[in-house]
């Protein structure tokens, strides 16, 4: 595997309500105390409750190796919470430098410069990318020069952080594409404008898209009520 480079899954749950009120009480404590053991892998916990049908839980997991996030995943299955927790979509992917990149670096740009994982937005959104097969045969500089124009824009808008996981032979997606920010507005018009942009006529596919909010695992489970 390449250096430095981090595997990541985003991963959508929703929880089984059918449970008498009350029962999970000690169950909850149980799923709590693994999520603060020695994990294999590092796990940021999201609430989508009330913003997409059928989820109640995002969780974005980063590791060093596959095999950590099935040991992560097997040890929740274990835990009588994590036997309610059905995982309706899963995005693998992995960090990577961008070809188009190049020598430009500014602050906070994403790669070597900045660790792979959350810098600390309380909104995530988070979908999967797969471009046209015709974007692969353009030629390498015009591609780039597209991509620059997409990077522009996002400079335009300085509260939302990019996240690029890429998925090439892993999973279904090219890209897992995730954004950090403090406001929904702010990242509804990025994109918007990003919509206008050159290299968005050679997009396949960009859904479903998944919005969330930073929260304690405790927090989340506050918000689910079973019975």
């Amino acid at each position: 595997m390449a250096e430095n480079r981090k595997v990541m899954r985003y991963a959508i749950y929703r929880i089984d309500q059918t449970e008498s009120p009350g029962a999970g009480a000690l169950d909850r404590q149980e799923l709590i105390d693994y999520f603060e053991s020695d994990l294999p892998v590092e796990v940021h916990t999201y609430s989508t409750v009330g913003l997409k049908a059928n989820a109640h839980m995002l969780l974005w997991i980063l590791a060093d190796d596959p095999r950590d996030l099935q040991e992560f995943e097997v040890g929740l299955n274990k835990t009588s919470w994590g036997r309610r927790m059905f995982c309706s979509h899963s995005f693998l992917a992995m960090t990577k430098p961008s070809q188009y990149l190049g020598g430009h670096k500014h602050e906070g740009q994403e790669g070597a410069d900045r660790p792979a994982g959350p810098v600390g937005g309380s909104y995530l959104f988070v979908y999967p990318m797969v471009k046209k097969r015709e974007w692969y045969s353009l030629p390498f500089e015009e591609r780039r020069k597209m991509m620059g124009e997409h990077f522009k824009v996002g400079h335009k808008y300085p509260g939302i952080t990019i996240h690029t996981g890429y998925s090439f032979g892993i999973d279904d997606q090219e890209f897992v594409v995730a954004f950090e920010g403090e406001s929904v507005g702010e990242f509804l018009d990025l994109v918007q404008e990003l919509r206008e942009s050159a290299a968005s006529r050679y997009t396949e596919r960009e859904t479903p898209i998944f919005t969330a909010v930073r929260a304690p695992l405790k927090e989340i489970l506050d918000q689910i009520v079973l019975g």
